[in-house]
């Protein structure tokens, strides 16, 4: 029997040309460009597959995304620990592996992990956003008040069913519990606006559909109260204008002790409902077709 070592992968990468992070056919993704180099790296066909925390759409960032992967223990020794440096004349420059580590005792990328946390970068500048910042940060032409935002924000954060922000798929649970939502200004460029975003997991383009939602209280087009009784009504309103894909950037996976790994994805598998009780029967049809794709933290 081949023995098998897992690592983890601490990564970043401009998203700007990029089909998203999952593999697909003809297209370039994150996760084929990264499984390419390993496979030529460590010299294995078919390359190794990696389990992402967080898959990120086209376009979106990346400063603190995790993976894992397996390889054989041989594969991985006979490069005498020098991944990082070796990937990095494999890789192109929209694209690095800061750091390989061979991963604690029941350690899992998506399912071990507490929280992703992602920043949405505005500016409202009038006259534009800085050319050489126009790949990360979206132009509003319309000023921003952050104290109207922030009030609109706080009464987002708890355990919730985001279905009205969220791209809805079938057997999957739209429960998340969003940890923080604000809005800051920049300490150096006071056009520049900060949402930071996280929760234990996203739905896919909740992130860019709670952004939108903010800009539009921001600049006066809606009450401090409307993104809140959007998300009552667990419907997907088309009042909600998804934001574009380049401002975000996934910042931050936080995990828990190496002791709580495995605890928390099986925690992480299981399938969540605001009431239990009466849920119970949804819950039960719901785990017979195994919606292990819920918890993908995708924004």
């Amino acid at each position: 029997m081949t023995a098998l070592v897992r690592l983890r992968l601490d990564i970043g990468y401009d998203g700007s040309d990029f089909a998203g992070w999952a593999r697909q056919p003809n297209q370039r993704t994150v996760q084929g460009v990264i499984e390419d180099a390993l496979a030529r790296m460590l010299r294995l066909d078919p390359p190794p597959m990696l389990t992402v925390a967080g898959r990120t759409d086209a376009g979106v960032h990346a400063s603190g995304q995790v993976a894992h992967l397996v390889v054989p223990v041989a594969a991985y020794s006979a490069i005498n620990g020098t991944m990082p440096r070796r990937l990095a004349g494999l890789l192109p420059p929209d694209v690095r592996v800061w750091r390989v580590s061979i991963a604690p005792e029941g350690f899992d990328a998506r399912f071990s992990a507490l929280s992703r946390r992602y920043v949405y970068r505005v500016c409202d500048n009038p006259v534009g956003v800085d050319p050489l910042r126009r790949h990360d940060v979206l132009w509003h032409p319309r000023p921003l008040n952050l104290a109207r935002m922030n009030d609109a924000a706080r009464r987002l954060v708890g355990e919730s069913d985001f279905a009205a922000y969220c791209r809805k798929r079938e057997g999957a649970t739209t429960i998340r519990e969003l940890l923080r939502y604000e809005w800051v200004r920049d300490d150096r460029d006071p056009h520049l606006a900060l949402a930071t975003v996280e929760a234990d997991a996203f739905c896919h383009s909740m992130v860019r559909a709670l952004v939108g939602a903010l800009l539009m209280v921001g600049d006066g087009r809606r009450e401090v109260e409307w993104p809140a009784e959007v998300l009552a009504a667990r419907v997907r309103d088309s009042g909600v204008n998804v934001a574009p894909a380049h401002g975000l950037s996934l910042e931050e996976i936080r995990y828990p002790g190496d002791d709580g790994l495995a605890r928390r994805a099986q925690e992480t598998r299981r399938v969540r409902t605001l009431n239990a009780t009466a849920n119970a029967a949804a819950t039960a049809a719901a785990e017979q077709q195994q919606p292990t794709s819920s918890e993908q933290g995708t924004a």
